[in-house]
């Protein structure tokens, strides 16, 4: 359920955004999860969803993980927005959504 534990702005956040401009989606075949990519003023910003998180919050079947993030767009962005604003990334700057998160 997004939302329901709503994560603070972090300090060194204050005047920036993500953004997604353009649907970016794609399987990530190595992984468990699929790619997207949103936008912090020139920066790009590397955002997963863990296949779990698919199927657990949006209705994900564990075959076409493409067609729940299109379905659910908005939400998933709006997680990984919350994530990336309050300074949750991972160490290389990413985005990582799983379910837990949601």
């Amino acid at each position: 359920m997004p939302g329901l534990f709503p994560e603070r702005v972090s300090p060194g956040a204050r005047g920036r955004e993500l953004t997604f401009p353009a649907s970016t989606e794609k399987g990530n075949f190595k992984g468990d999860s699929v790619e997207f990519w949103g936008q912090d003023g020139e920066t790009l910003v590397r955002c997963e969803i863990t296949r779990s998180a698919l199927d657990d919050h949006f209705g994900g079947n564990g075959k076409d993980d493409l067609s729940a993030i299109r379905a659910n767009r908005r939400d998933i962005e709006g997680v990984a927005r919350r994530r990336y604003l309050a300074g949750r990334v991972e160490k290389d700057g990413s985005v990582l959504i799983d379910s837990e998160d949601v």
